[in-house]
């Protein structure tokens, strides 16, 4: 019954031939490039912002980077244990992207754009939670559009990245202060001439 399901969501997501190139293009940018706001953000978080502010900016990326480890990890071992083909590689729909014929469930730029943006939702404000979920779904979507993956996979995403977060503020709860402590104490080491010269936060 899932799979029917799965199958069927498919054929009405993934492209055709007689699709228009330009939603092509947007789909391949939206697909491969968008995810890199993901490290982008966390390092302009860590490294700027307000000096009132920059504690809980690098607490954030703690919990996000906890999140995406946990969520990873966990996808990783599903996908090890349940192995899916990718539609292309079952001869299911057009593919339009290309990609090694690999495990597709659940898919990684899944779990990553939707942990990041349900961190946001948890630990920052729901406006840019609720941006970066709208990002996540379009990732989402392209990579089903350009057929590499199944609408289940996307979900299987979802739900790792729920579990991520989940399992983050938890360790957050119990060591969180001295996770913090010791990689403020690396950086201030790492990074200490150019804090020294004003180009990064302290």
């Amino acid at each position: 019954m899932l799979e029917n399901i799965n199958y069927a969501l498919f054929n009405l997501i993934n492209a055709t031939p007689d699709s228009p190139p330009w939603s092509l293009t947007v789909a391949r940018m939206v697909a491969d490039d968008l995810i890199k706001i993901v490290p982008l953000m966390a390092i302009a978080l860590w490294l700027w912002g307000p000096r009132s502010q920059v504690c809980a900016q690098r607490q954030l990326v703690v919990k996000v980077t906890l999140a995406m480890a946990v969520s990873l990890t966990l996808s990783w071992f599903i996908g090890t244990l349940f192995p899916h083909e990718r539609p292309f590689a079952a001869g299911v729909g057009y593919n339009f992207l290309s990609h090694k014929a690999n495990n597709a469930f659940p898919s990684n730029h899944g779990t990553i754009a939707f942990t990041f943006a349900l961190a946001f939702v948890c630990w920052h404000r729901l406006w840019s939670g609720a941006i970066l979920l709208v990002m996540a779904c379009a990732i989402a979507w392209s990579r089903v559009y350009l057929g590499v993956h199944w609408p289940l996979d996307m979900l299987g995403g979802l739900l790792a990245a729920m579990t991520g977060c989940m399992v983050a503020q938890i360790i957050w709860l119990l060591a969180g202060t001295l996770i913090y402590q010791r990689l403020q104490q690396l950086y201030r080491i790492g990074f200490s001439v150019p804090i020294r010269k004003g180009w990064v936060r302290d």
